[in-house]
């Protein structure tokens, strides 16, 4: 057995102990409510074994960095899967900090999910690794990126605990114009999660099943030689039935699916590129299995998911979720600052031969910290406390993750990882 090998063990390992560190908090939580003579007890015992579980879980998951580190001789961030199964490393640490710190049995509840939910979206990707390109093969790739990874891990914590202090104190039987919007806006926040689990499963699904169409394009290149311009054939592969093909393509196999044998329309020619095409599709496809879990969701529970959630919130105090978040915001801020744009523009400069070049992931990042940057100022000079923070804190990591998943799915970068189908 390899190193590479340990670390795909590792990685597995980590992932269902996280699920089953997940299910003890769960149990931990809700089984107050049980018959049990001393509730307290119960939560303690739970709770130690929940969290014993998810530190045996971040042990594993540590195993898997540094057996892969090992294997491929440089860290392991450098593509889509190994960046994502870091972030969510680092998210399990940063929750370990501050659980430490605030001993919230609660805070595991909704932060193993995250964690959870990332390392199943870094599996969709490539695992295969890869050699550095010359570009990346630079001591700012270790500062950078693991800098970036750790403050938005702060970022995702101060994210639950933002959404624990809106489930604990919006009113859900309240009538009131003002509490129908923010029960809106929960849920849409709990929907936009529910459509990143749609993508997982809707690629894991149709991976599973082998289905494979495939598409030929004529592009038009420039031959930088001979100043001319010249067109090659493309082939285009889609792991999900065609909803969008390729602009100016022709389909070579399209498996029918559901009698969808041929793609329903064709992508715009401001999309010419066949990967642009793939990334719309598996955006439409993430889209609509989203929303069937979603209202699969709902027809089950017969309540809206926050509705559902809210109960369990109800013994945590909502001054402690405020000074969480508050807290994990503030510590990830300066770490976001240093390692995502100041080192970052260092490494750009000496990789590109310029500080910033309004790449579609720099332009991002900057919008992330002026985003944070106007929460604390608007914290500690305006007094935004409770509520207000708090809907400032959620809305911060929705960015993030668009940040994060939406910038490398639907836009082209010098910063986007390799995609999928």
């Amino acid at each position: 057995m390899n190193f590479l090998e340990i670390s795909r063990y590792g990685f597995m390992i980590a992932f269902f102990l996280y699920c089953a560190s997940f299910i003890f908090y769960v149990v931990a939580v809700t089984g107050k409510t049980w018959k049990n003579r001393d509730p307290q007890r119960h939560e303690r015992k739970w709770g130690r074994i929940s969290f014993v579980t998810s530190s045996l879980g971040l042990l594993s998951h540590l195993v898997y960095c540094a057996f892969r580190w090992a294997y491929s001789g440089h860290i392991p961030v450098s593509n889509m899967y190994e960046f994502m199964t870091f972030l969510s490393m680092m998210v399990m640490i940063a929750f370990t900090v501050i659980f430490l710190i605030y001993r919230k049995i609660l805070l595991g509840m909704f932060a193993l999910p995250i964690a959870i939910i990332i390392m199943a979206y870094a599996a969709v990707f490539p695992q295969d690794v890869q050699p550095l390109i010359p570009s990346l093969r630079s001591i700012w790739l270790y500062i950078h990126v693991t800098l970036a990874a750790t403050s938005e891990a702060f970022f995702a914590v101060g994210f639950v605990a933002a959404l624990l202090y809106l489930l604990r104190t919006i009113e859900f039987d309240s009538n009131e114009k003002s509490a129908r919007r923010q029960k809106r806006w929960i849920e849409f926040t709990l929907f936009s999660i529910i459509i990143v689990v749609g993508f997982i499963v809707s690629v894991f699904a149709f991976r599973a099943a082998g289905y494979e169409a495939v598409f030929t394009q004529n592009q038009t290149v420039i031959d930088s030689q001979v100043q001319q311009d010249s067109t090659i054939e493309q082939q285009g592969v889609y792991h999900m039935p065609p909803i969008v093909a390729p602009y100016q393509s022709k389909a070579e196999s399209v498996p029918s699916f559901l009698g969808m044998d041929r793609a329903w329309f064709e992508a715009p020619s401001w999309m010419s590129e066949a990967s642009s095409a793939r990334k719309l599709n598996t955006v439409i496809w993430a889209l609509i299995a989203g929303i069937v879990l979603y209202l699969l969701l709902r027809l089950i529970l017969r309540r809206p998911l926050s509705k559902v959630l809210a109960p369990a919130v109800k013994g945590i105090d909502p001054n402690d979720a405020d000074e969480i978040s508050y807290r994990s915001i503030a510590i990830g801020f300066p770490i976001f600052t240093l390692g995502a744009l100041v080192f970052a523009m260092i490494w750009a400069q000496q990789a590109w031969g310029r500080f910033w070049g309004w790449d579609p992931k720099e332009v991002w990042a900057l919008i992330t910290w002026l985003y944070y940057s106007a929460y604390l100022h608007l914290r500690l000079s305006r007094g935004f406390h409770g509520r207000k923070a708090s809907w400032i804190a959620v809305i911060g990591f929705l960015v993030v993750m668009f940040t994060l998943v939406g910038v490398n799915l639907i836009i082209a970068g010098l910063h986007s990882y390799a995609g999928t189908d």
